[in-house]
């Protein structure tokens, strides 16, 4: 299994699905909660059936990457980061921390 602590950039969600099948369970919530602890995963359930918690689990993962980005501790610009940008025009709408007095010299406002 992978891990943060041996890939440190690499975000990694565990998401148990059918939670709309309580009485069909092979797996506690305990259980997975954990499992995902132990390895340094964040974990949510979900249900597809109803929607629960998908759209959520996404939000995290972006919160979470959003932060490394925002401390520095991910840099989107190195070859091989796993980030991509699908427009070159939003590269520049969030500064990393740190860089805000850089941002305000570069503004015309």
């Amino acid at each position: 299994i992978l891990s943060p602590g041996s890939l440190p950039n690499i975000v990694i969600i565990l998401c148990g699905n059918k939670k709309d099948l309580d009485a069909d369970r092979e797996v506690t919530f305990l259980e997975a909660s954990r499992f995902a602890q132990e390895n340094e995963l964040m974990f949510l359930e979900t249900s597809a059936l109803t929607g629960e918690n998908v759209e959520e689990g996404f939000l995290k993962c972006a919160r979470t990457i959003l932060n490394k980005i925002e401390s520095g501790e991910l840099d989107p610009e190195r070859m091989g980061s796993g980030i991509q940008y699908g427009d070159t025009s939003l590269r520049q709408l969030r500064q990393p921390r740190g860089s805000a007095a850089q941002a305000k010299q570069q503004c015309n406002c």
